[in-house]
């Protein structure tokens, strides 16, 4: 069967031609844990060099500019003009306020702490559903007080306390990305994969406009080791990272799809310690346990409800 479906648009299950879910699964659900819970560290060796709204707009114009070409040559349909206004609505939350208040954190903020306080995205989804009326359960509830106490926790104790820009930042970056997901999801957006490369080009052209507004521009002569963290964070972290998440979101409960957001923190706090020299006191420990804490008893109850 050809790749193509008789609409002409690309067939999204074509891998399983050589491949089955029974190894696939695995593969995609281990390139969510250790390439997305690895791109904390990525980011912050990148902006050791790179300005951050600036990197972060290289990484997404580049991987979404590779994805868009691929998808066209494959016969993808390009969006709509509504499509694209709501990806680059989307783009900005997800990828702008998200992903680049992440990077101008990381400046200043371990890259495994910054992992687990952008773990609290779930919570912040959680209290964003109520405004189209799907208010949090009970259990639900109580996981909201549960994680919001560990966020504080972390804000008060060890390296987040001497980076108070840097904590806001990432609690805004989080609320952002929660709310930039439970708004698009009433919205007429592309198709999956097209939806990806949409936004990341949406949102890293308003991450480069704003990167050139407040004066940050390329770096003259950065390492080697910043541009390769930053290529790994375009290759690895949005195109492989992505397609992965997609897949899974097509093939697994979505239970299973968004496990990552409970291995992530740990991971990148043992890459940023293993690989980065980065120190973590017991309280962050702690903190990081409520916050998963908080984000698993949520996910139980919408499993409860599912």
């Amino acid at each position: 069967m050809n790749d193509l479906s008789r609409s002409g648009r690309l067939d999204a299950s074509a891998p399983t031609r050589w491949f089955g879910p029974r190894l696939l699964v695995p593969l995609a659900l281990l390139s969510l844990y250790f390439v997305w819970g690895s791109t904390y560290l990525a980011i912050r060796v990148a902006v050791a060099s790179w300005p951050p709204f600036l990197m972060a707009a290289v990484r997404f114009l580049c991987a979404g500019g590779a994805l868009y070409a691929f998808l066209r040559w494959r016969g993808m349909v390009a969006p709509t003009r509504r499509q694209w206004l709501n990806s680059a609505a989307t783009g900005v939350m997800l990828l702008g306020f998200g992903n680049g208040l992440v990077c101008y954190a990381e400046q200043s903020v371990a890259s495994g702490l910054a992992a687990v306080a952008v773990a609290s995205m779930p919570l912040f989804a959680a209290i964003f559903g109520g405004i189209y009326g799907h208010w949090p359960r009970r259990l639900e509830w109580l996981g909201l007080g549960v994680g919001f106490a560990g966020v504080i926790l972390l804000n008060l104790g060890g390296s987040m306390a001497g980076s108070p820009i840097g904590a806001i930042a990432l609690v805004v970056a989080a609320g952002s990305w929660a709310f930039g997901s439970v708004w698009s999801k009433r919205r007429d957006m592309p198709p999956a994969a097209m939806n990806t490369a949409a936004q990341m080009l949406t949102g890293g052209a308003v991450l480069l406009v704003f990167a050139l507004l407040i004066g940050e521009r390329l770096p003259v002569s950065p390492p080697l080791s910043a541009n390769l963290a930053l290529v790994y964070l375009a290759i690895a972290g949005s195109l492989i990272g992505f397609s992965a998440y997609l897949y899974l979101l097509n093939t697994v409960r979505p239970a299973l799809a968004t496990s990552y957001a409970y291995v992530n923190p740990p991971v990148a706090v043992l890459v940023g310690a293993l690989f980065g020299g980065e120190a973590v006191h017991g309280l962050d420990i702690v903190a990081m346990g409520v916050i998963l804490g908080g984000v698993a008893l949520i996910a139980l109850a919408r499993e409860r409800a599912a």
